[in-house]
Order: structure tokens, then sequence, then C-alpha cells
């Protein structure tokens, strides 16, 4: 298997288009493409201060986790 990782350019009509030579012919494959969008570091840093804290009026309880079992020490 090989890995493939190119930068492109989505379009105005939502559309992407890419060709990418693999180097063989005629042979049955599957392709997985991962859509990532890149977030600049202001829009980042807005996703941060608007969800930083989110929680402080509604802390998070864990519950008692009750006694772990004893087991037998691997010789």
């Amino acid at each position: 298997m090989d890995t493939f990782r190119i930068k492109t350019h989505v379009g105005s009509d939502g559309i992407l288009k890419f060709e990418l030579p693999i180097g063989t012919a005629n042979v049955d494959c599957e392709v997985v493409i991962n859509i990532q969008p890149n977030m600049s570091r202001e829009e980042w840093l807005a996703f941060i201060e608007e969800t930083a804290g989110s929680l402080a009026d509604d802390p998070i309880q864990r519950w008692p986790q009750g006694e772990h079992e004893l087991r037998d020490e691997i010789q």
C-alpha cells in the first residue's frame, strides 16, 4: 500500500477535482479519501476562546469506581 498526500483547492462549485499518477495501470485498487479542512490560526484561537471553560458552571462529576480485583502476579 502506498500513501499519497496532496494539498488541493475546492472550487466555488464545492467539487474537489484532482489527478494523481500512481505509476501502475490496469489494476484494481481501493482509494480512501480523508478530507481535513485547514483551519487558520485565527479560527483555531477563536474556537479555543469560545469553548475554553465551557464546563466551568457544570463540572463533570466522577462517581465512585469501587474496588478493583486483585490478581495473581505474572511470573
